[in-house]
């Protein structure tokens, strides 16, 4: 690439400045969307559980109360989310509150919570380029960020959940690990950094495996790795511990959890640090030696762990309700594995699949320098993306993961693909850098694979329910007196944050017996789900668009309570409540 462009005086200000104006692009795309909803489940259940803390008897007296008492009543809902997540938007909301109203600085709030989160993902990913390719990679990088709008959806204004967090925190990770074989320093940051990781939540735990796993691999090709495996380990052990003290009550210490972290996943976690970084004082051993204490440190680590929860070698959902499973679980979108969405939407799932794809093909054609394939940087970078795109092929919310850590390995490879097609203009580097962005590789497959007679079934995004989700929709609904609603479990948060009515359920996998109720209450015949609305003490019916209870089919779908609503035929113990559009409530009667 032309000296001009790599000479920049300050690459730090340009990392900056490609965030900005990310952060301003997106602003200016979705500001008047964070006005009209709160974008999905999540963003309105972490808003209902900020509202709860902050007009709670006290920041302090309530950091260990999550309970939500409207949801799932009279047993209520504790959810598996951390507090530090709301600890921060509090504190973004405070700021904002200095200049303006509530709701101005709540709006404020969820607008510019993901852009911040933004600004660390990019210096992770850049940082990463950076490191395994040099400053011209990394230039690409940033271009390739300026136009990764596939990869923006959690950094969408208005998406307060923690999956933005995630990201960010697992790519500083990613990135502290690669640069630890030049600065021993990022093995304590990567430790560190890894314990926050698993207080926000588990969806990063493969990823914070990786970057451990390669660390302690590095030590036993290098005897002189030890000191930086020493730093990790610690640091490991020290965050978890930490984070566990911040975020379980100390009344629930003794609790082992799979789904979050408990005292079984952080005694797994202080375990594995700190005979990891026992390992690290093993620096004279030979490197068999060196390569058993490390395995034996995995093994020790998980024994710890399942000792105390066995079930949780099944995985993050062994302790969830199975009745679950067929009637929501099972459909969850985001949970489908990328071959099961390729038959209903494979135009959703050539987009899902195409940068990634692409990344993979970059790390193959890296791997043919047998430089590369001797340097930790590269190696690492490498495993972490695998990884990625690994839990994408088995679950599609995966792909943010894949092409944050694609981005690096295709940064990695233009300067060769500059080379072997001669380009030595700025204008046409350029051109032919803008065509390895993620919107430009999305936007490709998606073409050829319409060109070729492929069109998505429905669409993975449901416009026709999208009105259901509307904050303007539930004015109505909030003036009715306030009652318990039974209702798709997907509207479930909204109802909480928009209403004062309480919700049988929501889409949490904590809330089995919610779920298998509300489900009951609008896929079985009438007087099935009179009696099942009547146990739980219902107050309301709502329902809306036309999407099905999940896993309904015909002619079960006909003979059921939602089935007889949809074609008007409403049974005599509901008595229908008018000007509730775009909802089609009714009233239990007594």
């Amino acid at each position: 690439m032309p000296q001009n462009l790599l000479r920049q005086p300050n690459f730090t200000a340009l990392v900056a400045l490609v965030w900005l104006l990310v952060a301003l692009a997106l602003l200016l795309q979705h500001w008047a969307q964070t006005a009209q909803t709160l974008l999905d489940t999540d963003d309105a259940m972490r808003l209902v559980e900020l509202r709860a803390w902050l007009s709670g008897p006290g920041l302090l007296a309530g950091w260990f109360d999550l309970h939500q008492a409207r949801l799932q009543p009279p047993l209520g809902y504790d959810p598996h989310w951390s507090r530090l997540i709301d600890a921060g938007l509090a504190g973004l909301f405070a700021v904002f509150k200095l200049a303006g109203d509530p709701p101005a600085a709540e709006r404020l709030m969820r607008a510019w919570w993901p852009l911040l989160w933004l600004l660390p993902t990019i210096a992770g990913m850049v940082a990463i380029a950076w490191r395994i390719a040099g400053r011209e990679a990394a230039t690409v990088a940033l271009l390739l960020a300026l136009v990764g709008v596939p990869a923006y959806q959690q950094f969408t204004p208005g998406r307060i959940d923690h999956h933005n967090v995630q990201i960010a925190l697992t790519l500083l990770i990613a990135a502290a690990t690669v640069w630890s074989d030049r600065r021993q320093w990022c093995a304590t940051v990567a430790g560190a950094l890894s314990g926050l990781a698993l207080a926000i939540g588990f969806e990063s735990l493969p990823y914070l495996a990786v970057c451990g796993g390669v660390l302690a691999l590095r030590h036993v090709r290098d005897r002189n790795a030890g000191p930086a495996l020493i730093e990790y380990g610690l640091a490991l052990a020290a965050s978890t511990a930490v984070a566990f003290v911040l975020s379980v009550g100390p009344a629930r210490w003794s609790v082992s959890q799979c789904d979050a972290i408990a005292i079984n996943s952080t005694a797994g976690a202080v375990c594995a640090g700190l005979v990891l970084a026992l390992v690290g004082w093993l620096s004279h051993s030979q490197a068999v030696t060196r390569a058993f204490a490390i395995v034996g440190a995995g093994g020790a680590a998980l024994a710890v762990a399942l000792l105390l929860e066995p079930r949780c070698i099944r995985g993050p959902f062994a302790l969830v309700d199975p009745a679950i499973w067929p009637i929501w679980h099972e459909h969850v979108r985001e949970l489908q594995p990328l071959h099961a969405v390729f038959r209903v939407n494979p135009l959703t799932a050539a987009g899902i699949a195409a940068f990634p794809a692409a990344a993979a093909l970059a790390a193959l054609v890296l791997t043919g320098d047998w430089m590369r394939r001797r340097d930790f940087g590269f190696l690492a970078a490498a495993a972490v993306f695998l990884v990625a795109a690994g839990t994408t092929i088995a679950a599609v919310r995966g792909y943010s993961y894949a092409m944050w850590l694609g981005m690096p390995l295709v940064a990695a490879v233009a300067p060769r693909l500059f080379t072997a097609l001669r380009l030595r203009t700025l204008p046409a580097r350029l051109a032919a850098a803008m065509m390895l962005t993620p919107m430009a590789v999305s936007v490709c497959a998606i073409t050829i694979a319409h060109a070729t007679g492929l069109d998505d079934a429905d669409s993975f995004a449901r416009p026709a329910s999208r009105h259901c989700l509307n904050s303007a929709s539930y004015i109505a609904l909030a003036r009715l007196p306030a009652g318990l609603v039974a209702t798709d479990i997907s509207y479930g948060p909204f109802l909480l944050a928009m209403t004062p009515h309480a919700a049988m359920a929501a889409p949490y996998h904590r809330l089995g017996p919610g779920i298998v109720a509300a489900h009951g209450a609008l896929a079985s015949p009438p007087d099935e789900a009179h009696r099942i609305m009547a146990r739980a003490g219902a107050n309301y019916v709502m329902v809306c668009g036309p999407r099905p209870p999940d896993g309904l089919a015909e002619p079960a779908r006909s003979r059921s309570l939602w089935g007889r609503l949809q074609a008007g035929a409403v049974p005599g113990w509901l008595e229908p409540v008018p000007g509730m559009q775009p909802f089609a409530v009714y009233r239990i009667r007594s």
